[in-house]
């Protein structure tokens, strides 16, 4: 395994191994690895001849109060989990290199970008477009591999790719998620010991969601207001968002009737957590 912080030496080491007819998989990730990124790792490995996991904490998807420089970054242990399952690069370049002085250009998924978590936190998936396309150009991946836990992030990375006709293949594989419901997440450091109990209620409300389905409860308002009280029974949950949405335009949909995904968002203390779950 090799660590590559140059753009330019990641530019010439993929270019080599698409002319070889190797094919690349990148895994982008910010750090802080858990079993989630490695069950992307795995998937890439599975399908590719040469498996990239980017390593950068984009400060251009952070807003003001949503400390960036708090992010954990813990590239040693990063490394050692990355050469236990067999990555071939990481690639880490820093901030200076992504974004130079006279950086101008940004990627904006238009209507995706403004709802769900992106009414929060104006700016976030600008940012999250703009370094993700900036990594296709640089690694020229087959493939990229992304978490379905940000469902959100994983739809507007498809419509830019589409959009922008790249040649990356998107594959969005399961949330993976603790024994007691809760998802994994590297902002889970942050959570107190009673935090941490209490974002169980996530996963809870969501099975809550599938089983008034299941039973026929199709009016999307009625669901999201038993969730509600379902979470505000925790006192460290602030409800930022729950909404019932069509998983391609992300726009609500009032009564449920096929394909939609149940999305949320809630704080714990200063900890924002999202979850989701596709309901087909």
């Amino acid at each position: 395994m090799i660590i590559i912080r140059s753009i330019s030496r990641m530019v010439r080491v993929a270019q080599q191994a698409r002319r070889q007819d190797k094919a690349i998989g990148l895994v982008p990730t910010m750090g802080a690895l858990h079993a989630g990124h490695l069950s992307l790792i795995r998937a890439c490995r599975r399908e590719n001849d040469i498996t990239v996991v980017s390593i950068f904490v984009n400060p251009v998807q952070f807003g003001p109060q949503e400390g960036f420089k708090k992010y954990p970054r813990t590239l040693q242990q990063d490394a050692r989990l990355c050469k236990r399952e067999g990555v071939d690069i990481i690639f880490f370049p820093d901030a200076k290199q992504m974004y130079p002085d006279n950086h101008r250009t940004f990627v904006a998924v238009d209507n995706l970008s403004e709802v769900l978590c992106g009414k929060s936190r104006p700016g976030h998936f600008k940012g999250v477009a703009t370094v993700v396309a900036k990594l296709f150009n640089i690694v020229s991946p087959n493939s990229a591999y992304f978490g379905q836990k940000d469902a959100q992030q994983a739809i507007i990375i498809k419509r830019m790719a589409a959009d922008l006709n790249l040649p990356v293949k998107i594959k969005v594989l399961p949330t993976v998620r603790e024994k007691n419901g809760l998802t994994l997440s590297s902002r889970n450091v942050y959570l107190s010991d009673q935090e941490r109990k209490d974002a169980v209620v996530l996963s809870g409300a969501l099975n809550l969601a599938k089983g008034l389905i299941r039973r026929k409860v199709l009016d999307s308002s009625r669901i999201i207001k038993k969730m509600a009280r379902l979470i505000r029974t925790k006192k460290t949950a602030r409800i930022d968002y729950i909404w019932i949405v069509d998983p391609d335009s992300l726009r609500p949909v009032k009564r449920i009737n096929g394909h939609c995904l149940i999305a949320l968002a809630v704080r714990f203390g200063k900890t924002r957590l999202i979850d989701n779950a596709t309901i087909k």
